[in-house]
C-alpha cells in the first residue's frame, strides 16, 4: 500500500485534508458486517473461476448480469442447464475466452494481472487554460456512482469545494441499495439533484462548474451533449475526472473487484492460486488517486482532463510488490 500512502499523503500536503486509508478501504465492509473474502468477493457478486490454463474473475454485479448468465454459457458452448453452471463452462475454455465471452454481452471480467505493466493510473490531457485556484468554493458536478467517484468528491468536499450529486431519474446511484450508513458517509454535506438525462439538459448545470466528476463512456456523454474537451476549453482552470475500468478509449466495464483483479491486486491462498483481497478494492484506491490528481491538477492551473482507470490504480498497488513498472 506504499504508493496509495504517498498519494494520501500528497493530497494532505495539498488540501490539508488528512486521508483516513483505513476508512477508505474497508468502512463498507464494517458498516455491512462483510466476511474475508476467497474467491467469492466480499459483496458475493464476483468469482473467481478456473479456467484451463488459469483464473478468470467473472462479476455479476447487476440483475442484468444474472440473467444474461444462460447467455454466457451459450456463449461458452455449455448447456445451459448442465450441473455446475458457469464454473464448469469456464473449466473448459482458457482465461481469455472466458473474459471475452463476458464482455461480450457486458458483463465485467477480469484475467488476473492483465492491466500490469499497462497504462498509469492518471493519464492528463491538457484542454484548456491555466488558472491556479483553491479548492474552497468551487462548484462539483458529480455525475459518478457506486464507490470511486464519490469518494473522490467527498475528499475534494472535505477540502473546501462544494458538491452536487446528480442522478438520472431513470437510473438513480446503485449505491442506495447497499449499506446506507456507507451511502450517507459517501454524500454526507453534498446537494443532490435528480434530473432527466436528456440531450441538453444537463447543459446549465455543467455551464456552472469548476470541476466535473463522471464514470461514463465518452460517446455516452457526447450523445447528451457533453464534451469534456469543450468543458475545458471555456473557462481557464477548469478540470474535468473521467474514472473508467480500463481508459476512456476502452468500453470495457469494470467494477472493483474484477479491476481489482485485473490490476493484480489479488491474494493468494496455500496452493499459490489468487484470493479476493478487501472489499472491491479497486474502488476506493480509485477514488484516493482520482482525488489526488484533482488536487494536483487545481495547483498547477488545472484545464486537465484526468483519465483515470480503476484496473491501473490497482495495477500500481501490485506493481510496487512485482517489480513492474508502467510506462512513463
Amino acid at each position: 500500500m506504499v504508493p496509495l500512502s504517498d498519494v494520501a499523503r500528497s493530497f494532505t500536503d495539498l488540501t490539508g485534508v488528512p486521508v483516513d486509508l483505513s476508512s477508505a478501504l474497508f468502512r463498507r465492509a464494517q458498516l455491512a458486517g462483510l466476511e474475508r473474502p476467497g474467491r467469492t468477493s466480499a459483496n458475493g457478486s464476483c468469482h473467481l473461476l478456473q479456467a484451463a490454463d488459469g483464473w478468470t474473475a467473472v462479476n455479476l454485479a447487476r440483475p442484468d448480469d444474472l440473467a444474461a448468465v444462460p447467455a454466457l454459457l451459450s456463449l461458452l458452448g455449455s448447456p445451459v442447464a448442465e450441473t455446475g453452471g458457469l464454473a464448469t463452462a469456464v473449466r473448459r475454455v482458457t482465461t481469455a475466452e472466458a473474459a471475452e465471452a463476458a464482455w461480450l454481452i457486458g458483463i465485467a471480467a477480469a484475467v488476473p494481472g492483465s492491466a500490469l505493466g499497462g497504462r498509469p493510473a492518471v493519464r492528463i490531457e491538457r484542454w484548456g487554460e491555466r488558472r491556479v485556484r483553491e479548492m474552497a468554493g468551487l462548484r462539483i458536478v458529480d455525475f459518478s456512482a457506486l464507490w470511486a467517484g464519490p469518494l473522490c468528491a467527498r475528499l475534494l468536499g472535505l477540502a473546501g469545494a462544494r458538491v452536487v450529486k446528480v442522478e438520472s431519474e431513470t437510473r438513480p446511484d446503485g449505491a442506495r441499495l447497499g449499506t446506507p450508513a456507507f451511502y450517507r458517509w459517501l454524500h454526507d454535506g453534498h446537494d443532490n439533484m435528480v434530473v432527466d438525462f436528456a440531450p441538453g439538459a444537463l447543459d446549465e448545470l455543467v455551464a456552472e462548474a469548476d470541476i466535473v466528476i463522471e464514470a461514463s463512456r465518452p460517446r455516452a456523454l457526447r450523445r447528451l451533449g457533453l464534451r469534456a474537451e469543450e468543458f475545458l476549453a471555456a473557462r481557464p482552470g477548469r478540470v474535468w475526472v473521467g474514472i473508467t475500468g480500463y481508459g476512456r478509449e476502452n468500453d470495457r466495464i469494470a467494477f472493483g473487484d474484477d479491476a481489482a483483479v485485473a490490476g493484480g491486486l489479488t491474494g493468494l491462498d496455500p496452493d499459490g492460486d489468487p484470493v479476493f483481497l478487501g472489499d472491491a478494492l479497486a474502488d476506493p484506491v480509485t477514488g484516493v488517486f482520482a482525488a489526488h490528481a484533482v488536487a494536483r491538477s487545481l495547483a498547477a492551473g488545472g484545464g486537465e482532463l484526468l483519465c483515470v482507470s480503476m484496473a491501473a490504480c490497482a495495477a500500481t498497488l501490485a506493481e510496487a510488490h512485482t517489480g513492474v513498472r508502467p510506462p512513463c
